[in-house]
Order: C-alpha cells, then sequence, then structure tokens
C-alpha cells in the first residue's frame, strides 16, 4: 500500500501499452527529420550557397556571342550627271551576315565585387545560423511537450492510486455496513468519491490524448497515430548561471543579429563604390558579310579581332548614390539596435528563467517530502477508518491531501525542467 502511494503518480495508463512506444531522443530525431519549417530552413541554406559565388558578386568575365542572317529585297534608282547613267530597279536581293565573340572584364569599380562576395558568404552563414536556431527551438518545443505528457500523466496516476483507495474504503463501509456498524451516509459518500474520481481520471484521459495529438503533430506525424511515453522528469541540477550567460553571445539568434550588422555594413561600403569609376577591359571577334544584286557595292565584308579598354565615371545622378549610401549607414545603427535589444531581453530572460530554475530546485525537495508524508498519513487514516477511528470524511480529506501533494510534486518538476530546458536553449546546449 505504501509503495503504491510513493509512486502512484509515476504510473501510466494500462490502455498505453498497446501503443508503439516513443522516448525522448527518438521523437526529437523525427522531429527534425519531418518538420516543414526545417526544411525550409534547408532549402534556404542550399539556395544562400549557390549565390555564393564570386561570378554572381560578378567578378568573373562575361562572354558573349551573337549572330544574325538578314535577307532582304529592295528597289533601287540611281540619278548621275550623266543621265545615260541612270539606273533604277526593283527586287534586288540583298543579304546581311554578321557575327561576333564579345568578352568583357571587370578590372575595377571600387572594391563593390569584393564586398558583395564577403556579403553574399555572410548571407550563407547567416541562413546556417537560422537553420541552427529553428532546430534549437524545434528541440526545445518537442522536449516541452513531451515532459508535458509525463506530467500529464503522472496526474493521472495520482488519481489512479486515489481510486484504488476509494475502491478499499469502498468496501470497508461494505463490510461494516453488513457488520451492522456503519450507515447508509456513508455506503452513498463512499460511492460518490468513487464515482468523481473516476470521472476525474476520464477527464484527464482526454488531456493526455490531446498533448499527445499536440506532440504528433510537431512531429509531422498522423495526429490520431498511438504511442506511448514512459517517462519520469529529471531535473538537471547542475546549470550555472555564469557560463549560461557567457554563451548568450554564441546563441544563433544573437549571431544572426551580428552577421545582419556586417552584411548592413558590406551592403554601405558596395554602395559607396557606385560613386566610384569603373573600368573594364573588352575583347573579341567579329565577322560581317554583305552581298548585295545591285548598287554601288556589290560585296561588302570585314572581320577580325579587337580588344580594349573602356572607363565609366559617374559625375552626377541627382546625389541618388550619396544618399544611398546615408541611408545603408542608418541601417547598420539600425541592425546594431536590433541586436542590442536582443541581447538584452535575452539576457534579462536568462535570468529570469535562472530565478524560476532555483527556486523550483527548492521547492522540489519540499513537494517530495509533503508527497510522502501525504502518502503515508492516507494510508495511516485508512487504517484508522478500517478500526472505526476515523471518519470517512477525514479520510477523504487525506485523499485530496495526496492528490494535491502529488499535483504540486509533478507541477514544480515540470516547471523546474521547463527552465532547465530554456537555460539550455539559451546557452545552445540542446541536442
Amino acid at each position: 500500500m505504501k509503495r503504491l502511494f510513493l509512486y502512484g503518480w509515476m504510473m501510466c495508463c494500462p490502455f498505453l501499452l498497446k501503443a508503439q512506444s516513443l522516448n525522448l531522443r527518438d521523437a526529437v530525431d523525427i522531429a527534425l527529420r519531418n518538420n516543414l519549417g526545417i526544411q525550409i530552413a534547408r532549402n534556404n541554406v542550399s539556395a544562400a550557397g549557390i549565390f555564393n559565388n564570386f561570378g554572381y558578386a560578378g567578378g568573373l568575365p562575361q562572354v558573349s556571342a551573337n549572330a544574325s542572317d538578314q535577307e532582304q529585297s529592295t528597289n533601287i534608282k540611281q540619278e548621275y550627271s550623266d543621265p545615260n547613267n541612270n539606273k533604277s530597279t526593283s527586287g534586288n536581293t540583298s543579304n546581311n551576315l554578321s557575327a561576333g565573340l564579345n568578352a568583357s572584364m571587370l578590372l575595377y569599380n571600387g572594391g563593390r565585387v569584393q564586398n558583395a562576395k564577403q556579403r553574399l558568404g555572410l548571407v550563407e552563414d547567416q541562413n546556417k545560423q537560422v537553420l541552427t536556431s529553428r532546430a534549437q527551438t524545434l528541440i526545445y518545443n518537442v522536449a516541452l511537450r513531451y515532459f508535458d505528457i509525463i506530467r500529464q500523466q503522472s496526474y493521472a496516476g495520482t488519481l489512479e492510486t486515489s481510486i484504488t483507495v476509494s475502491r478499499q474504503k469502498l468496501d470497508i463501509v461494505k463490510a461494516q455496513q453488513s457488520a451492522g456498524v456503519a450507515n447508509n451516509a456513508d455506503l452513498f459518500q463512499a460511492q460518490v468519491d468513487l464515482n468523481t474520481q473516476i470521472q476525474n481520471l476520464q477527464a484527464q484521459q482526454l488531456v493526455i490524448d490531446q498533448a499527445k495529438t499536440d506532440l504528433l503533430t510537431l512531429l509531422t506525424l498522423k495526429p490520431d497515430s498511438a504511442v506511448t511515453i514512459r517517462d519520469t522528469i529529471l531535473v538537471d541540477k547542475a546549470l550555472q548561471l555564469e557560463p549560461i550567460v557567457n554563451a548568450l553571445n554564441d546563441n544563433p539568434d544573437i549571431m544572426v543579429a551580428n552577421e545582419q550588422i556586417a552584411i548592413n555594413e558590406h551592403l554601405e561600403r558596395e554602395t559607396a563604390a557606385q560613386r566610384y569609376p569603373s573600368l573594364s577591359a573588352n575583347a573579341g571577334y567579329n565577322f560581317s558579310h554583305t552581298k548585295n544584286a545591285a548598287g554601288f557595292s556589290l560585296l561588302n565584308q570585314s572581320y577580325g579581332p579587337y580588344a580594349g579598354v573602356g572607363i565609366s565615371i559617374p559625375i552626377f545622378n541627382g546625389t541618388v548614390y550619396k544618399r544611398q549610401q546615408e541611408v545603408a549607414g542608418i541601417n547598420i545603427k539600425n541592425a546594431q539596435l536590433q541586436k542590442d535589444t536582443l541581447s538584452l531581453n535575452y539576457m534579462s530572460n536568462a535570468i529570469k528563467n535562472w530565478q524560476a530554475y532555483n527556486n523550483n530546485l527548492q521547492q522540489l525537495e519540499t513537494a517530495k517530502s509533503n508527497y510522502d508524508l501525504s502518502g503515508r498519513l492516507l494510508a495511516l487514516v485508512l487504517q484508522r477508518f478500517e478500526l472505526k477511528q476515523a471518519t470517512i470524511v477525514e479520510v477523504k480529506n487525506a485523499q485530496e491531501s495526496f492528490e494535491n501533494a502529488g499535483f504540486l510534486l509533478v507541477n514544480v518538476s515540470f516547471s523546474a525542467k521547463a527552465a532547465e530546458l530554456k537555460l539550455k536553449w539559451y546557452a545552445h546546449e540542446l541536442q
């Protein structure tokens, strides 16, 4: 009886034995593999990696080929000083064939290409950090829902233990009534108490089922899948605040904010580079062939290579580039302010979670002691009731104390675990 009271909150419902077993590690692996947001983040990393190329930044030569073949019919009328040489013809055919191979290479544009390439590298790194952040957040949410199911099942376990006591109480009353030492009031009260607790357990089973549905949805599995979770809430009591605070700068969200500052700095340099001269080299090969049926020139053909350099010097464009550079500088300041705000919020939330973590650890020992004492008290009162030394109301009060102590113990355990998970999320330690 005593063991039943002490460990009843860890019991699960019997029907779960037929369902598929699921542990936390499996749940996390399934979520990381199936989650649609994670898949989108992975695709974004791949796209950013494709863009992270020197050619996309404009640093590689551009080569193009062109060709055209034009056939036309013309009417010609020619008049000379000697009228005898005048000529007028119609339907004269003409063919113009041209082809060319062109290549251009940017030599200098104020460092815009180099800054663009570095920016593309930062964008790729930023998308990797976003992927890491989403993975960490998903792990946190999966773990939180997983342990919430354990909490709800623990509630059910406490109710089941109390139901067992209510059945024993009812049996005692029936036995006493048979012996003529109990009245119908006690019998009715015992039956009402048992029915109420059975109803509470049924309501609690709905909460468990819906919590499992939430977890399955988070894992991107069929919401009506049958799973069983058999686990306990074990809190890591070795966390320290200083390492967590020091690790905040390595949090993926903070890293994303830092990289956004660097990206905006490179954008500002790229914008400033538009105000510098642009120097390029050009080379290629051209071919032109024109054949006329009539006219001054019956055949005109030219071909050969060419090479040269070109320079473009921006002189005035209505101060557009200057204003774009000023706005880019403002964007850098805004990115820094956003990063500082994020860091401050994370620092504040980390400290608040640390306070909750410590407070719950302190309550945990007291809650365990109260749960043990309430179980012993319930067993003692039930024995006294059997000996007619306690009333049915005293048994009911002892049951309520036992249930409240069980609920408090698992709530404190869950709260401590939730704070632990959040602290590890801030420190980027969830796996």
